[in-house]
């Protein structure tokens, strides 16, 4: 794949390149070896040339027919595997075209994803036991509107853990977190340090709280002494989290910001045979873990690695820009203030000329582009850009990418529609974060994860977890966009509900659509990817506020089978 200023030449293998006849088979006279043959149950291909398909069959990597029950059996060979699937449901891979799989590293950051502050304080305390004094202690998976105690932490809750170790517990969206007092002296801060641009220094009567949003984290990475993880390390999270993944149905993710050491981590595990999905990397347009050091973006930049490079389990996506805050962290730029905030209309990172730049400079290089934009002003912005890039585009649309896409209104919908643009809404935050959307109030949220108002437009909405921020289980994906109920049964935004076979199609082929490879993945159909999933029950029989109780039986992952109940 490659891409040049003005011209953009999308693509991968193509089904197309395998023939076959009207029934589904692999026309060759001598086809070879099948080696898996899957039959029984119902099966959902996602592909409208191939219905009533009762079985498949499978060579190397690749699915090389579909058919009749009867038609494919007589494709079994003396070592065909055959597996049974009756009474399941047999659908392709499911896709998440945005996630952050290596964002929590256990190896070096101690969970604090608990619901109590006391659990916080003790996990936090075991972690401090057995780190240097004056050394980083870090938490993540934090989220401040799930606590029993109605509360978000402190710096207060912070110190009295310990007033020797700085700490800092990050909001599993990414975009906040809370400090306590030593951090902000290790970080040179002052009582009257000011924000800096496009972040926040939170304060209140006493002054500093704790809590600390967007480029203000950036202040403290970098400065004293963080824990570091070896290369090894970082290549066992790959191999634990894949298989976390695959379990639950994911044969393709993508990491939506990755840097240096994540691609080598993927690659790391990779070429171990350990990883069991494929991954789409967007290198980040920064560095995550310190602002000072040099980008996964500008070092694939400099060496001339560009969007496409590598493989069908590791390929280089779009360069990732962010240029504005979080929906669930309450952040995002919006034309209208939060709910009971009437002075607060959310945090912008970056302004217009910037990120005019910066995405001419990505296109310049080699690049497609997806930039991280949730509310209303910053989706504008990003369509401002974009459509500055695409004035004079010869060739195929390069697809560019809005990250989030969460709060849209009718005029954006017409030039996301018009500029070929995709959209990465959340699919499991309706259900998963409810408490949160009582801050946006029931008429944005009519518009906010509009996952129908884009189907409606003609636009292929991309699936996205955001994974850590929001569960990435495709299960209740499929729930959330169906019932757009939270956790609690109360329903947000009940005009963007899509039906069970649209959510469906988001989650595969809108996926594969998402990073170049409809031709390869994202259907049942001959001569893509043997990525195919065996569900317990059909999501499309089941009551709708069941659909996350479905179990995933059987994943594989070009044929070979990566996990099974």
């Amino acid at each position: 794949m490659t891409l040049s200023r003005r011209k953009f030449v999308g693509g991968s293998l193509a089904a197309s390149a395998l023939s076959f006849n009207s029934a589904g088979l692999f026309a060759a006279p001598n086809y070879g070896a099948v080696d898996t043959i899957i039959f029984g149950g119902d099966f959902y291909t996602m592909d409208p040339a191939y219905v009533g398909v009762e079985a498949l069959a499978i060579r190397g990597d690749r699915i090389i027919a579909v058919g009749s029950r009867d038609d494919i059996k007589n494709l079994k060979q003396k070592q065909t595997r055959m597996i049974d699937a009756h009474g399941m449901t047999v659908v392709p891979g499911f896709i998440d075209a945005h996630s952050h799989p290596l964002m929590a590293n256990e190896a070096i950051s101690v969970d604090v994803g608990f619901r109590t502050i006391p659990e916080v304080q003790g996990a936090l305390a075991k972690m401090v036991a057995q780190t240097p004094r004056g050394h980083w202690v870090q938490g993540h998976m934090y989220d401040d509107t799930k606590f029993q105690e109605g509360r978000p932490v402190s710096k207060a809750d912070l110190d009295a853990v310990s007033t020797e170790h700085p700490i800092f517990i990050q909001h599993r969206g990414g975009h906040t977190g809370v400090v306590n007092t030593m951090a902000y002296t290790v970080a040179g801060l002052k009582a009257d340090s000011p924000d800096p641009k496009g972040g926040m220094l939170y304060r209140d009567a006493n002054g500093y709280n704790g809590r600390i949003a967007e480029t203000a984290l950036d202040l403290f990475k970098g400065k004293g002494i963080w824990p570091k993880v070896d290369r090894r390390a970082n290549q066992e999270n790959v191999k634990l989290i894949s298989k976390k993944m695959a379990a639950a149905g994911l044969t393709s993710t993508t990491d939506a910001y990755g840097g240096l050491t994540e691609w080598q981590s993927f690659q790391d595990s990779y070429h171990a045979g350990e990883m069991s999905f494929r991954v789409s990397f967007m290198p980040g347009a920064k560095s995550f873990s310190d602002p000072n050091e040099a980008s996964a973006y500008e070092l694939f930049k400099n060496v001339g690695i560009r969007t496409g490079y590598g493989d069908n389990m590791l390929r280089v996506g779009a360069v990732k820009l962010a240029v504005d805050g979080s929906a669930s962290e309450r952040t995002m730029r919006m034309s209208t203030p939060y709910k009971g905030r009437p002075d607060d209309f959310g945090i912008l990172t970056m302004d217009q000329d910037a990120l005019d730049a910066a995405v001419q400079d990505a296109v310049a290089n080699g690049f497609r582009v997806g930039v991280h934009a949730n509310g209303d002003v910053a989706i504008d912005m990003v369509m401002n850009s974009y459509e500055k890039a695409l004035v004079g585009w010869q060739g195929q649309n390069p697809r560019f990418r809005i990250e989030h896409c969460s709060l849209v209104n009718p005029e954006l919908l017409k030039r996301i529609k018009a500029a070929g643009v995709i959209p990465a809404p959340f699919y499991t935050y309706a259900q998963y974060h409810g408490e949160k959307w009582h801050e946006y109030g029931s008429e944005k949220m009519e518009w906010m994860f509009a996952h129908k108002s884009f189907i409606d437009a003609g636009i292929r909405v991309a699936p996205a977890s955001d994974f850590t921020p929001g569960p990435f289980e495709p299960m209740m994906a499929l729930e959330s966009m169906v019932t757009r109920k939270d956790l609690e049964g109360n329903v947000w935004g009940p005009s963007q509900r899509i039906s069970v076979e649209q959510a469906m199609q988001v989650c595969t082929m809108n996926g594969a659509h998402a990073s170049f490879d409809e031709n390869i993945k994202g259907s049942l159909t001959p001569g893509k990817l043997a990525d195919i999933v065996l569900l317990d029950q059909d999501p499309h029989a089941v009551a709708p506020d069941t659909i996350k109780d479905i179990k995933v039986r059987r994943t594989l992952l070009g044929g070979n089978t990566v996990f099974e109940a």
